[in-house]
């Protein structure tokens, strides 16, 4: 288990050992605590130290939550997430707030938070160097992450959407429907999410420390959420309508060689059946048969002209174009 100390004057403290959270949980002014990869330790102090709820340590204990906003005495639970760092899918964060204090408990380091560590100076220089602003800069960089994800999205579908019009494969197929199951899978982070940010930013939960222009900059993530939102709608409907395009031009192109097959058949069926005809030993066409010009011009000039009006045939009802 990895700790790191953030105190409002900017200052980090990486490696922190109990009892300074101890100190810190002590004093008022406001400071945000990091856990990475939380064993029993964590949830200890976490119980012992800051007085959470054993059921929301429960929680931050065992991942794989849902988005949700628990209320308790003293304190909020948030489960949120965000883009991981390879951008393909996504990363739990659990954020307890309160005031003076943010908690933020994850299973592995993230370029989000050590960006955030990086910057961490500059906390110091807002007018409102508070934990609920701080919360809702971990909030919005986790949100915000989304978006370079969608952005690839956008792209990789066009990008196949135009390999599906010139040559469809099955490999397309399968790419497709992965990239369908992902979208499935954010779309149950990003919408629960959504809602429960709707209920901060209209009021129904009230935070502590939430001020008038605190809930400026939470309207403003909660209208990010709407838009990733819609956009994870947009690209299901672009993937389901891909799908449908890739099967609509397979069947297509199956339907062009079926047809050129039934034109190769359909010409060889009168041939087969003069060969057949002729095949059998008429004695007046045996007896006429006598030279080699008449053997040309009878036997094999009528299956010339019987292919030669057929083709004629399919290129007048366009049987031969694809």
């Amino acid at each position: 288990m990895e700790m790191a100390l953030m105190a409002a004057d900017g200052t980090l403290t990486s490696d922190v050992t109990d009892e300074q959270v101890r100190t810190a949980c002590g004093a008022v002014a406001p400071f945000w605590l990091d856990i990475v990869d939380m064993d029993a330790r964590g949830a200890a102090l976490l119980t012992d130290a800051f007085k959470f709820h054993p059921l929301a340590v429960e929680d931050a204990e065992h991942f794989e939550q849902r988005p949700k906003h628990d209320d308790y005495d003293g304190f909020s639970h948030f489960v949120l997430y965000g883009a991981n760092d390879e951008g393909t899918g996504s990363q739990e964060v659990h954020c307890f707030y309160a005031e003076p204090f943010l908690v933020t408990v994850r299973k592995i380091e993230s370029k989000i938070f050590a960006d955030m560590r990086e910057h961490a100076a500059a906390w110091r220089h807002h007018a409102d160097a508070s934990s609920i602003m701080l919360f809702y800069r971990i909030a919005d960089a986790l949100v915000d992450s989304y978006f370079p994800m969608m952005a690839r999205f956008d792209d990789d579908i066009d990008t196949i959407e135009e390999e599906i019009l010139a040559n469809p494969t099955e490999a397309q197929l399968k790419t497709l429907f992965a990239m369908k199951r992902q979208l499935v899978g954010l779309r149950k982070v990003i919408t629960p999410e959504r809602d429960m940010f709707a209920t901060v930013a209209v009021g129904s939960s009230v935070l502590p420390g939430m001020s008038e222009d605190a809930e400026r900059y939470f309207r403003d993530l909660y209208d990010h959420l709407i838009r990733l939102s819609d956009l994870v709608d947009s690209y299901r409907d672009l993937l389901t309508s891909a799908v449908d395009t890739h099967l609509s031009n397979v069947s297509n192109r199956l339907n062009v060689v079926m047809k050129q097959l039934a034109v190769i058949a359909t010409v060889f069926l009168p041939l087969s059946f003069l060969t057949g005809f002729f095949g059998q030993n008429f004695a007046w066409l045996v007896g006429r048969l006598t030279s080699p010009e008449a053997f040309v011009g009878f036997g094999i000039g009528t299956e010339v002209v019987v292919f030669a009006l057929l083709m004629m045939l399919f290129r007048k009802r366009h049987w031969l174009s694809s």
